[in-house]
Parts: C-alpha cells; sequence; structure tokens
C-alpha cells in the first residue's frame, strides 16, 4: 500500500512509499538514517582520540549527523550516507589500524528529516 496525506506528506503507517527522484540527477533519492560507530582495535582501553577522528570526517561530509555516547547518527541518500562510512572507516583503517564499525540503516524512500523527527514522535506518544 503506498499513499500520501493530501499535504504530499508520506504516510508514516504505509508499507511501501512513493521514491522521489533528486531532480539535479534524475536518480532515486533513498533517504538513509545510519547509527555508526568506527573504532581501532588493539590501541588501549581509551578510544576516543580515535573516534574523533573518524567523527570529524562525518561531521565534515556535510550530512545532518549526531554523536551520542554510543554511535553517530547520519541521515542523507544511501549512496552518500555509505560514502560518509566509507570514508570515515577509511581514516582510520588508512593509517594501518584493524578498524571494527558497526552499522545500522534504516531506509525509508519518501522521508526525510528523521534524525529530528523520529525521537519528536516517541516523545509526542510518551506525553499521551
Amino acid at each position: 500500500m503506498m499513499t500520501t496525506t493530501t499535504n504530499d506528506v508520506p504516510d508514516r503507517k504505509a508499507v511501501r512509499q512513493e521514491v522521489p527522484v533528486d531532480p539535479e540527477t534524475g536518480r532515486p533519492y533513498i533517504n538513509t538514517v545510519a547509527a555508526v560507530a568506527i573504532a581501532p582495535s588493539g590501541v588501549g582501553a581509551e578510544l576516543s582520540e580515535y573516534v574523533s577522528q573518524a567523527v570529524v570526517v562525518i561531521r565534515d561530509s556535510g550530512l545532518p549527523n549526531e554523536t551520542n555516547a554510543m554511535f553517530t547518527n547520519i541521515e542523507g541518500d544511501l549512496d552518500e550516507v555509505l560514502r560518509v562510512v566509507r570514508d570515515a572507516t577509511m581514516k582510520l583503517a588508512g593509517q594501518g589500524y584493524r578498524t571494527g564499525v558497526t552499522l545500522k540503516l534504516d531506509i525509508r524512500p519518501g522521508f526525510s528529516g528523521q534524525l529530528a523527527e523520529k525521537p519528536q514522535l516517541v516523545d509526542s506518544i510518551l506525553s499521551e
């Protein structure tokens, strides 16, 4: 079932959505929210110095992002998100470190702004 509401806002409860086309590229825009953790192995107990190198790459990408205690969340087109994850990984792996990557993707065509909207939706439900 593919539906939108009357204001061309995607129906959150629809199983399928229309896939928008990026007017600049003519390609489908597949919105993706990624939760990624990138860290080297075997460098000691404190990883913040290394993790921060990967986070700088993500922040410099221009994609919406936020860092929390466990992950950095990134939002954008699937290809762009995967490119940024690769570039951030290479920041450490390119220095010769064995690098572990934990990656979770929520791919939801037709939606955008989910880094802000998802927490707002949960807060709204909790306040009912």
